[in-house]
């Protein structure tokens, strides 16, 4: 790929910027793991041992492309893996690494469990179905301690309406072998009040990432909340 070098402020060796189409989205990555570890830009580059400026470079311009070092220090730093942050684990499922040595499994107890769910994100719903279970993954928000999510008439979430389900959301950090899942039971059913639509859709953490007509919401009552994790 063709290239210049630049010295960016900050930083003593020159620094290699791609001057065609942006490599990818090491920058949001960055920024997206920081964040979620609570640490001001100037935290985070403390932690790798470079220079604020480097950071927010790496962070601002999609063409940068920092070396193996770096980016070590930066995944050790973010407590992730150079595989994430680059985005080379996209397509692969959680969980490939290794498990953790001693590892210590523990129960969670019901205002974790809550706690963690209130976190949104994306989870698994499990439904009975006239030709057997399905477990289909939506993303979801959390409303009132109710499990609340839109999907479209006839689409297999909307299924869960009238049933007992089962709904799971979980997190796996494969850079130290740890992680925990959260497991609600429960009935589900469709909002069919207006007033109860637009509430929900004003409280709403984000619109279906699928995109489309999903104006149907449905939603599951926590009758029964429980959880695990697992820590080294």
């Amino acid at each position: 790929m063709a290239g210049q070098t630049k010295v960016i402020p900050g930083t003593a060796a020159p620094v290699a910027v791609a001057e065609e189409a942006p490599l990818g989205d090491l920058g949001r990555r960055l920024a997206a793991r920081r964040v979620k570890l609570g640490l001001t830009r100037r935290q985070a580059a403390a932690r790798a041992g470079m220079a604020v400026t480097y950071l927010g470079y790496l962070e601002e311009h999609p063409g940068a492309a920092p070396g193996t070092s770096a980016l070590m220090k930066l995944a050790e730093a973010l407590e992730t893996t150079v595989s994430d942050l680059t985005g080379g684990a996209v397509d692969l499922p959680p969980g490939t690494g290794r498990s953790g040595r001693a590892p210590q499994f523990t129960v969670l107890r019901p205002g974790e469990c809550r706690t963690l769910l209130a976190m949104h994100g994306v989870g698994r719903l499990a439904v009975s179905t006239d030709s057997g279970p399905v477990i289909v993954p939506v993303n979801y928000s959390v409303v009132d301690d109710a499990i609340v999510f839109r999907t479209a008439r006839g689409a297999t979430p909307s299924l869960a309406a009238g049933r007992q389900v089962a709904f799971e959301v979980d997190r796996i950090d494969d850079a130290f072998s740890q992680g925990w899942s959260v497991l609600v039971r429960g009935p589900a059913r469709v909002v069919t009040d207006p007033q109860e639509q637009r509430r929900l859709t004003e409280r709403a953490y984000s619109t279906p990432w699928a995109g489309g007509s999903r104006s149907l919401w449905v939603s599951i009552d926590a009758f029964t909340v429980t959880g695990r994790r697992i820590t080294v």
